[in-house]
């Protein structure tokens, strides 16, 4: 059986609808260039799994599991990374409401006390990876963790919320190696109502 096909999404907003926070120039090539490599790689390895899968031969498909993880984390943390951005005009930026701002508040203390530590954790980040705000069911409690390349937040159990990118890929043509301004101009544009709506579906699931 022929594995189903993954795409790359589309933006819900323009490649320069981020701007200045994030250039229009980084966008289209994050999203056309960087983000399609992981779709098409995805498929590839996929189809050459299934077809592996369908031969009985163990040995391939075990080879095939790191490509499938890399490619498949890549796919799903930048899916989730588009929608979790948005430009002010459309709600990015501010801080969050309801019960992911009252979570926050039990959690961290305050929100400004959670952006020190999510900007900490993430710009120390050492290479690429990702910054994240994730939901820990067994925990039943918000946290903050890192996590390495592509791995997605989903390997250690816990449900991904607000993801920030820190490969250089997504900001050095415009922040150069100064990773720290760019996580700090970042939440300029977080859709808080995004990262909402994913605690609100996590903890009633």
């Amino acid at each position: 059986m022929a594995p189903k096909e993954q795409t790359l999404p589309d933006l819900p907003y323009d490649y320069n609808d981020l701007e200045p926070v994030i250039s229009g120039e980084i966008m289209e090539i994050h999203h056309k260039k960087h983000h399609q490599a992981y779709v098409t790689n995805l498929n590839a390895a996929l189809e050459k799994y299934a077809d592996a899968e369908e031969k009985g031969d163990v040995t391939k498909m075990i080879q095939l599991q790191s490509a499938i993880k890399f490619n498949g984390g890549g796919h799903l943390n930048h899916s989730i990374f588009w929608t979790n951005l948005a430009p002010p005009s459309q709600g990015g930026g501010g801080e969050p409401e309801g019960a992911l701002a009252s979570a926050i508040d039990d959690t961290f203390g305050s929100f400004e006390a959670f952006k020190e530590l999510f900007s900490s954790k993430t710009t120390a980040i050492q290479g690429s990876g990702w910054g994240w705000l994730c939901y820990s069911p067994t925990a039943e409690r918000i946290c903050v963790c890192t996590r390495p390349n592509q791995d997605p937040i989903s390997d250690g159990g816990c449900v991904p919320l607000l993801g920030v990118d820190v490969w250089e890929h997504a900001y050095y043509l415009q922040y150069k190696n100064v990773r720290p301004e760019y996580v700090k101009a970042i939440w300029g544009i977080i859709n808080w109502k995004n990262v909402a709506e994913r605690y609100e579906a996590a903890i009633a699931s």
